[in-house]
């Protein structure tokens, strides 16, 4: 059977159809994962007995004829940062190595509820700090389209594994466009939903107020399955909304005639990449085609995205990172003769060179007599951001911009300079403080073949509409393509 273009469609059409069972679908992909993920290094540990299981279950209900779940035999990649019972979860940390969690991410849950056969664990940068995936403490994943270049950070396994067709879904993380910029990097879609639109128990947390879980997948329409399925209040989520999910794979088949679509002008500066402004010139030109309407706006306080969100971002982490501690689980200095030295020696071997530097920013920006300064200053800011968004958002129903100043960049080419990889959130972070929905597609390459992807924002809770847009985005590309 062929993986290249496996969709979520084509698994649960020849499921029912007989043409393959849910296990032989997942044996394929292991066998996949263990001929190519060698050199790409997307999965960081597989759960072949559960996923066979699964697969076991599915087929049994096929033979019986019952109705199969939407995800039926599916199967689904997990970034080490979700937990996954009885699974490693080291969240690319040598800190949690040897750590396995007693329970499931309600994100892991719902998947599997819904059908899905979860093949295992996916690398990413330690704790999800990085836009590159360089910064995993089990090694750098690889780009299946240009194996000299980055996947994009810190869900590049997530992005990986789909491009490489290792899976037809991942679950992957955004705290400031760590799902939207790897699936540019890896020509396939992912999603941004709404803070408070997806449960984020489970998730080894990095800044809470800005983790966001979601999925990564091939088409438009297998990205509006999975959220619909990851959608919905939980109980164990404080911050999980309540508001009732829309349709989002029915509204697709929706027009987009007479939408209006918002350009932000702060997004198209200097420092953008020229083949993606073509690129994206060209997704504007198709959808005033299509009957949009396009039109400019503006997001004033853009310039101040990236140092806002770098300064809440590790304040969040340096509070949520001191639960790691060698105390209660992962790894634990074996050196130490006192409790205070064991504290500080099970850090520094522990974490990263990454994770430290945010960790002591965050401590430095919340220490006594810097508070006001930095992190209140940058809570105002934050304020500012999201005023923007819903001043434009007054004016029109999406925005559509870069997801990236630039395409996939090689190994190594910004690891010695931090302040350049921040940068590459530029496009991504504003929409993260704000809390508003996005979603990266995929809608051209440039010379060197490297994908590029353009970045459809939607207002909070309306994922039905950046989908509709998103799905006309992938139907002018295919088009072209």
């Amino acid at each position: 059977m062929e993986l290249d273009s496996l969709t979520i469609d084509g698994a649960r059409a020849a499921l029912a159809s007989g043409e393959v069972t849910a296990t032989a679908l997942a044996e394929l992909h292991y066998e996949r994962i263990a001929a190519r993920d060698g050199e790409i290094h997307s999965f960081l540990a597989l759960s072949r007995e559960r996923a066979l299981e699964q697969s076991a279950k599915i087929d049994g209900m096929a033979a019986r004829g019952e109705d199969l779940p939407v995800l039926a035999g599916v199967p689904v990649g997990i970034k080490d940062v979700l937990v996954m019972k009885g699974a490693p979860a080291t969240a690319g940390s040598l800190i949690l190595k040897g750590y396995r969690p007693p329970y499931d991410a309600t994100a892991v849950a719902k998947l599997e509820a819904a059908g899905a056969v979860l093949l295992g664990k996916l690398n990413c940068d330690e704790f999800a700090m990085g836009s590159s995936n360089e910064n995993s403490a089990y090694g750098p994943v690889l780009n299946p389209r240009a194996l000299d270049r980055v996947p994009g950070g810190s869900s590049g396994g997530s992005a990986a594994a789909v491009a490489a067709d290792f899976a037809v879904a991942t679950l992957g993380t955004d705290t400031g466009g760590s799902i939207r910029q790897p699936a540019a990097f890896c020509g396939v879609v992912g999603v941004l939903p709404t803070y408070g639109r997806v449960s984020r128990y489970g998730l080894i947390a990095f800044a809470s107020s800005l983790d966001r879980v979601g999925p990564l997948t091939k088409t438009v329409k297998d990205a509006a399955t999975v959220l619909q399925v990851l959608a919905g209040h939980d109980v164990l989520d404080a911050t999980s909304s309540e508001r009732p999910v829309d349709d989002y794979v029915g509204g697709l088949s929706k027009p987009v005639e007479g939408l209006r679509i918002g350009v932000p002008e702060e997004y198209f500066g200097e420092g953008l990449d020229p083949e993606i402004r073509a690129a994206i010139d060209g997704v504007l030109a198709g959808l005033k085609t299509a009957g949009c309407v396009v039109k400019p706006v503006s997001l004033p306080h853009t310039k101040y995205a990236i140092p806002t969100y770098y300064v809440i971002a590790t304040a969040e982490a340096s509070s949520n990172l001191s639960r790691f501690d060698g105390v209660r689980f992962g790894l634990r200095s074996e050196e130490a003769k006192t409790l205070s030295e064991m504290f500080r020696k099970t850090r520094d071997a522990g974490f990263g060179a990454e994770v430290k530097r945010r960790i002591l920013l965050g401590t430095y920006s919340l220490s006594a007599g810097y508070y006001d300064a930095y992190y209140r200053k940058a809570q105002q800011v934050r304020t500012l951001l999201t005023r923007d968004f819903l001043a434009a958002f007054a004016e029109v129903d999406v925005l559509v911009a870069p997801v990236t100043p630039t395409p996939a960049f090689k190994l190594g080419a910004k690891t010695d300079d931090p302040v350049q990889m921040y940068l590459e959130d530029i496009y991504s972070v504003a929409a993260s403080l704000a809390g508003i929905c996005g979603v990266s597609v995929p809608c051209g390459e440039t010379r060197d073949g490297l994908p590029i992807g353009v970045q459809v924002m939607g207002r909070h809770f309306d994922e039905a509409t950046m989908f509709r847009v998103a799905k006309a985005v992938e139907a002018g590309f295919e088009s072209h393509g």
